[in-house]
């Protein structure tokens, strides 16, 4: 990184915000060879839990860049986070106070659904955000090739010329502002800041309803019974409140975990949510704890939303993450897709700036992600929505005493033939909530249409069920399917280690061995980044004695597969060509925006 004058730096990317988006840019930039700046106007990273699953795919990224035996680790045991489940309220005096209503398996029911274990090498995983940053900034720190400056706030952007963005940066530490000169800015910011200096609008449902969060240390261990279960859903038959109860750790999870987090909606005219007292009582009657021994460390306060940024791309400026998109909690699907935008965006900004590719490849950023994190933020609001549709459907009326609503919720245990029917109506209701934890397709299964891709003419499948099923495709546009395959010495490999960082793979089956001397020479005389290989159950470079990259491939013997740096589909021909070469070059040349480097 050079600094010609005094108070001047010049970097290529600029990323400013250091939350998941931005320590993610970091470390995909630096593992692909491209200098950073990140500066996060915070003093250090988040101290709020906030968001904290973590799906499949974000968590192969986080494989990629080398970081997630880390969070592993200090994330949630797998037998931890098997299930979610809806209780009446938590405990207290009466006999039903702390009952279970209902349970779902959630995420993949602790990687033993057979549909996750095919999807991904990876498990979902849940790790706070409190947690999480420091582990990725640490990650990101010792991986840059440029540097990482918290308490550093952006105050003025403004792209002087067709070459860079300036920004003006206030160092909050010394009290000295100084200017960064770079090719590309990324807005990780989540919408504090960049958006207004570009003219980036959200747009979207706001206001959804008012929350409440309350970070704690407490044993609750017992009251919150079925260790299976990470999320519970309390409706407190003494408030008819309806509340959530996440465990946080960091040492201990499931019923003992140290740390919880307590969600409690309010409406909007609802002044109670202003004051941390009432909040606290609140807190304390909905869950039937009394006076038992609770140390709050925050009492955070948010609006549930569902927007997205009108604009993902302003000339040489991007805006990722919640700068982009802001969700409902429910699904957790906020955090997972500012992971990978920074996945989409940085092979294109990487490709670009060393040459590789033309301009116009950075365009498809918008056209990819756009459509897909406008998907996720209203499945996002839509699973909250259906939240509220098993309260209403629990019958607890706003107005009503506090017998009544014991009365009510007594209903789903008393097994007088009158009550049958409201048990089936309550229990298909908490059924349907596997729209949101079992919302598979959504979070492994989400496709890419740009100028990025190129269409082989293929009829798009009628999906079997557009939310809870993956089916995995090698149809241009979507994710490279997992499979285990095999060396000729017999090591494992699944599919997504064959993808290396800021590489295109050429796949092609076991009769495939002219597309592959075809992507070799276009790497020889192009100096593309093209890898290569063939597989085939008993001929190739790499063996699928299973079978199992066969029955995910969907090309013949004689066919190829491109698959770009993100581990997208790019290209694909079904069997053999005449003349491969031209056919692979004219691929790679409209994806890439070749003309305009050659």
């Amino acid at each position: 990184m050079k600094s010609p004058t005094r108070g001047e730096v010049q970097t290529p990317v600029l990323i400013v915000g250091g939350g998941g988006a931005g320590l993610t840019a970091s470390m995909l930039l630096s593992q692909l060879g491209v200098e950073s700046l990140l500066v996060s106007a915070l003093p250090t990273t988040s101290i709020l839990p906030k968001a904290h699953v973590l799906n499949q795919r974000a968590m192969e990224i986080l494989d990629e860049v080398g970081v997630a035996e880390k969070v592993y680790r200090r994330g949630t045991p797998l037998e931890n986070m098997r299930a979610t489940a809806w209780y009446a309220g938590l405990t207290g005096p009466d006999p039903i106070c702390g009952r279970k209503i209902g349970q779902l398996d959630a995420w993949g029911a602790g990687y033993t659904d057979t549909d996750w274990v095919a999807a991904s090498p990876c498990p979902s995983t849940n790790l706070p955000q409190i947690r999480l940053e420091p582990i990725l900034k640490e990650h990101a720190e010792a991986m840059a090739l440029g540097e990482i400056r918290f308490h550093h706030e952006v105050v003025g952007l403004e792209q002087k010329d067709d070459d860079a963005v300036v920004a003006t940066v206030v160092d909050h530490e010394r009290g000295e502002s100084y200017e960064v000169r770079a090719r590309y800015v990324l807005a990780c910011d989540g919408g504090r800041t960049i958006n207004q200096l570009i003219g980036v609008n959200m747009e979207g449902q706001r206001a959804l309803m008012n929350a409440v969060s309350i970070h704690m240390s407490a044993d609750l261990s017992r009251w919150a019974k079925d260790p299976e279960v990470l999320i519970r859903w309390l409706i407190a038959p003494s408030t008819g409140a309806f509340a959530v109860l996440v465990p946080m750790g960091p040492d201990r999870w499931g019923p003992d975990s140290e740390e919880w987090v307590f969600h409690l909606n309010y409406q909007h005219e609802d002044t109670r949510a202003l004051d941390d007292t009432e909040v606290e009582r609140d807190m304390r009657d909905s869950l039937g704890i009394g006076d038992h021994s609770v140390e709050i460390h925050k009492i955070s306060r948010w609006s549930l939303e569902g927007v997205v940024a009108s604009r993902f791309q302003v000339g040489r400026t991007f805006v990722l993450g919640d700068a982009a998109h802001r969700h409902p909690p429910t699904g957790g699907l906020g955090l997972n897709s500012a992971i990978q935008d920074a996945h989409n965006l940085c092979w294109k900004i990487a490709s670009v700036l060393q040459g590789q590719a033309g301009p116009a490849l950075l365009s498809t950023y918008e056209a990819e992600r756009r459509p897909v994190v406008a998907r996720n933020v209203e499945r996002s609001v839509e699973n909250a929505m259906n939240q509220m549709r098993i309260i209403e459907i629990l019958g607890l009326e706003a107005n009503a005493s506090r017998q009544e609503r014991l009365k009510q919720l007594s209903r789903l245990w008393d097994e007088s033939s009158g009550n049958a029917q409201h048990r089936r109506e309550v229990h298909r209701a908490i059924a349907s909530q596997s729209m949101e934890f079992r919302e598979h397709n959504i979070e492994c299964g989400y496709t890419y249409e740009s100028d990025a891709t190129v269409d082989d003419g293929s009829v798009r499948p009628e999906p079997i069920d557009p939310i809870h099923v993956y089916e995995p495709s090698t149809r241009p546009g979507c994710p490279l399917p997992h499979a285990w395959v095999e060396r000729q010495d017999g090591g494992r490999l699944a599919m997504k280690e064959l993808v290396r960082p800021g590489r295109f793979l050429l796949i092609a089956g076991e009769q495939g061995s002219s597309w592959c001397d075809a992507a070799a020479n276009i790497a020889e005389h192009s100096g593309l980044p093209i890898d290569a290989v063939k597989i085939g159950h008993l001929d190739g470079d790499l063996l699928d004695p299973q079978c199992h990259w066969m029955q995910q491939r969907q090309i013949r013997p004689g066919g190829a597969i491109l698959v770009r740096p993100d581990r997208f589909v790019a290209w694909r021909s079904l069997g053999a060509a005449d003349e491969p070469l031209p056919a692979l070059q004219s691929a790679i040349d409209r994806i890439l925006d070749r003309a305009a480097v050659q």
